[in-house]
């Protein structure tokens, strides 16, 4: 059968046309990318029943069903606080949870190293760290997609009908004290102690704390199980989420003081050693090492600029955030993209002055002095103790700006700041 040269045209002609309307119907749209078809992006986790791409065909599928991952300029702000403990990781945390647009998490991997490595808090098994790290960084994912039902396989005992009063350091987080949550503060309950919160709400209901958290326009979370920045270089490059990153430091010193004095059984040799002047034979130098390694390594990785960091990193040190709480937390918002309203600069003036007041001890409710904390760790550790850290954490120190002692009395001279003049500038 032969086709006449008219028809040849004439196909070609509606060709182009079909080609031409397909292309002005794609570009007319606003650009959006659809998440991968898995249940946990999807909103409530579990009540997924249809494949996520299969539901389209009746009345409006696709990118159409998942307007929280489109590719917009309204979309959450995703911020992640990474730290080790005792650097003041919980103190920055709040920053970001007096925010009346932030929900806010403390600690949520604390679930994930209880279930898969019990008992050690940092694993330097290869294994271990695989596994941790895998499962830390599906939970962040769901989390950061308002999906806490993802949460419930960690927590144990396991929840009941998706309600539990073991989620770890509840209280620590507003929105978990407050409506649709929990009905026992109102509005004008904006400083709830934690305490208050665990005995007053009860029980914590999944389902609840999910509406809240897609209520938020912001979703932030702290850390201290991952050990650093280059381990979450999956979840910063994931265009389905918009994420930027805090990462806390602090001087190696200051921590190694802050955990002798809260792990007492952990750091047991440790107290050994500064009580009697004789390092124990038996001391688990990992305990400070580690952190120096994770320090160096992600703080290297971070300063060095890498593309996938561009415009997601800011280093903060502790202790200038304690001596200028104001100015640098009005920093750490200009880098989020956030005002910083009233909440906020109110928690800091009431938790960052000196007071002689017996209720300044309680950890956040009321004052303290953050800046005479900052360094208090002088007057705790023995010099020897100081020369060794100083041996072993050179590099670290040096990197971040943190002068070395070289006699007792200069360990002891609190006028003399132990802490230099450097701006870490965002990478842009």
């Amino acid at each position: 059968m032969q086709c006449s040269w008219k028809a040849v045209i004439l196909l070609a002609l509606a060709s182009i046309a079909i080609q031409y309307t397909a292309i002005r119907t794609l570009t007319s749209k606003p650009f959006q990318l659809c998440p991968l078809p898995s249940p946990q992006n999807c909103g409530l986790g579990g009540q997924e029943t249809e494949p996520p791409f299969e539901r389209g065909t009746a009345g409006g599928g696709g990118c159409d069903d998942y307007p929280y991952f489109s590719i917009n300029a309204t979309r959450k702000t995703h911020i992640l606080v990474l730290a080790t403990t005792r650097s003041g990781s919980s103190f920055v945390g709040q920053l970001l949870n007096q925010h009346q647009e932030v929900f806010y998490l403390f600690e949520p991997l604390y679930h994930v190293q209880t279930t898969l490595i019990p008992r050690l808090s940092h694993s330097r098994n290869a294994a271990d760290r695989r596994v941790m790290l895998g499962a830390s960084r599906d939970l962040l994912r769901s989390l950061y997609g308002c999906d806490l039902y993802f949460l419930e396989s960690y927590i144990k005992p396991a929840p009941t009908n998706h309600t539990t009063d073991k989620l770890f350091r509840r209280g620590a987080s507003r929105a978990l004290c407050q409506q649709p949550v929990c009905d026992a503060f109102g509005p004008a309950d904006v400083n709830v102690e934690e305490g208050d919160c665990v005995k007053k709400c009860a029980t914590l209901n999944m389902t609840l704390a999910t509406e809240a958290c897609r209520e938020k326009r912001h979703v932030a979370i702290k850390i201290v199980r991952v050990p650093e920045i280059g381990d979450l270089r999956a979840l910063v490059e994931d265009p389905r989420l918009n994420i930027k990153v805090i990462q806390l430091v602090r001087d190696p010193r200051g921590i190694l003081s802050s955990r002798i004095e809260t792990f007492r059984d952990t750091y047991r040799l440790w107290r050994i050693w500064r009580a009697t002047g004789r390092r124990p034979y038996n001391l688990d130098l990992s305990q400070l090492t580690v952190v120096c390694q994770d320090f160096l390594s992600s703080v290297s990785t971070g300063l060095t600029h890498p593309y996938w960091l561009k415009g997601k990193y800011m280093l903060v040190r502790y202790e200038d955030l304690a001596k200028n709480p104001l100015l640098k937390t009005k920093e750490i918002y200009d880098f989020l993209g956030l005002p910083m309203d009233k909440n906020v600069e109110d928690w800091i003036h009431a938790n960052t002055r000196g007071s002689n007041e017996p209720s300044a001890k309680h950890k956040f409710g009321t004052v303290r002095d953050s800046a005479a904390n900052a360094e208090s760790w002088r007057l705790k550790l023995s010099f020897d103790m100081v020369e060794y850290t100083q041996t072993v954490c050179q590099k670290v120190l040096h990197q971040l700006g943190y002068k070395a002692v070289k006699s007792v009395e200069e360990l002891k001279n609190m006028s003399l700041s132990l802490v230099q003049d450097k701006t870490f500038v965002p990478f842009l």
